[in-house]
């Protein structure tokens, strides 16, 4: 009889903590190899993807569609991803180079994304939630750090995670007008979920809150102006613009469109130079990986933060040369809540070893403005993406 099970035959307690203790070590470990080379669970924390992915959405990410990330930190408490309570939840005493196994295929245009946040290399610890360098800008940086910081600096497969949709691969013009998407001269395909807002006035009376919510709609979100009479601002989809458009105390449907900037801090790249908006914005070429663009003063602003912090070049070098070869690919990501969304029109591209995964499916869905059970939204239960 081994030590083992003599210990085991007496202690019959002891037994029963080792059992437990041997189950969750292999939980521990099935769980997270499945979260790394396979799925992992993720949560929709904003309506920027509205009407295509809500609020409350849980999703299981394929990692396998373009190829599993290896951790970088490997240094973390399980089931965690960048903080426990108030505290980071890793440690940056080890670190590994950045490598991806290969995947089914690339990124397409289209494609739902998950990705690290790229402005979330650093963090104010008293608004973590906050864009740091948006605030450096309207603030200062000694501001900003006064107010909110301390800073705390993250590493690249620490940032927040973001889900959007492709909308320009590597080696894309992109160009919007009038809101819309332009890909090498072509417009692009306006998926069933994309969504502009709108101003809507009606005859004085609020639209009809149970058709509204038929739409999909979220009727507290929706503020009305009895001065207008309307509301300021309605996101819709195609479909649902032709349904406000029919109804009765509608009068007239016109979209939010943003022609002046309103300062050049607003969005990317964040020059004087580039007066563009959310909704006439570009053209803009996308890096790809080997391509070598001429870069002047005039163009910097647009690859400086790549050439600087993602492939840690020399800026000064790369602009005495007067051109730069670039290293990885970098893809252009925006929202399907086209005026609701903090995407890639207010902080750029997203590097291609930013990409975690591909949502596949949500198997859960709720809505926290809500009761139980209608919070609950039956429809959505295993919707395949």
């Amino acid at each position: 009889m081994s030590r083992r099970r003599r210990f085991r035959t007496k202690s019959k307690f002891l037994n029963w903590i080792l059992d437990w203790v041997d189950a969750i070590l292999f939980a521990v470990v099935v769980v997270t190899l499945i979260n790394v080379f396979w799925f992992q669970s993720f949560k929709i924390p904003s309506s920027s993807m509205e009407s295509s992915l809500y609020t409350g959405d849980h999703l299981f990410v394929s990692k396998l569609t373009y190829g599993a990330r290896l951790p970088m930190t490997p240094l973390t408490i399980p089931f965690t991803h960048n903080t426990i309570g108030r505290g980071e939840s890793y440690s940056t005493s080890v670190q590994w180079k950045y490598k991806r196994l290969p995947g089914i295929r690339k990124v397409r245009r289209g494609d739902y994304v998950v990705f690290g946040f790229p402005n979330g290399d650093t963090v104010l610890s008293k608004a973590p939630v906050e864009d740091y360098y948006t605030m450096v800008r309207y603030m200062g940086r000694e501001n900003a750090i006064n107010a909110f910081g301390p800073v705390i600096v993250r590493p690249m497969d620490k940032k927040d995670h973001y889900v959007k949709r492709c909308v320009a691969l590597p080696g894309d013009t992109l160009e919007v007008r009038d809101g819309l998407v332009w890909v090498n001269g072509e417009q692009q395909t306006v998926w069933p979920g994309v969504q502009l807002s709108y101003q809507v006035v009606t005859t004085g009376r609020e639209l009809n809150p149970k058709i509204v919510d038929e739409m999909g709609l979220n009727v507290k979100e929706l503020q009305f102006f009895p001065a207008l009479p309307g509301y300021p601002e309605i996101p819709l989809t195609a479909s649902m613009l032709e349904k406000v458009k029919g109804m009765k105390n509608v009068v007239s449907v016109e979209c939010a469109l943003q022609t002046d900037s309103l300062s050049w801090r607003e969005v990317f790249p964040f020059s004087a130079e580039y007066n563009w908006t959310r909704d006439y914005y570009g053209p803009l070429w996308i890096p790809r990986k080997g391509a070598t663009v001429e870069l002047t003063e005039s163009n910097l602003p647009l690859y400086e933060r790549i050439i600087r912090d993602y492939e840690h070049s020399d800026v000064q070098a790369a602009l005495n040369a007067g051109s730069y070869t670039f290293k990885q690919d970098y893809y252009f990501m925006m929202g399907d809540n086209r005026h609701n969304s903090l995407d890639s029109r207010y902080w750029g591209f997203v590097p291609e070893d930013h990409v975690v995964g591909r949502p596949a499916v949500i198997w859960l869905s709720t809505d926290a403005g809500r009761k139980f059970p209608k919070n609950i939204r039956w429809g959505r239960f295993f919707k395949f993406l």
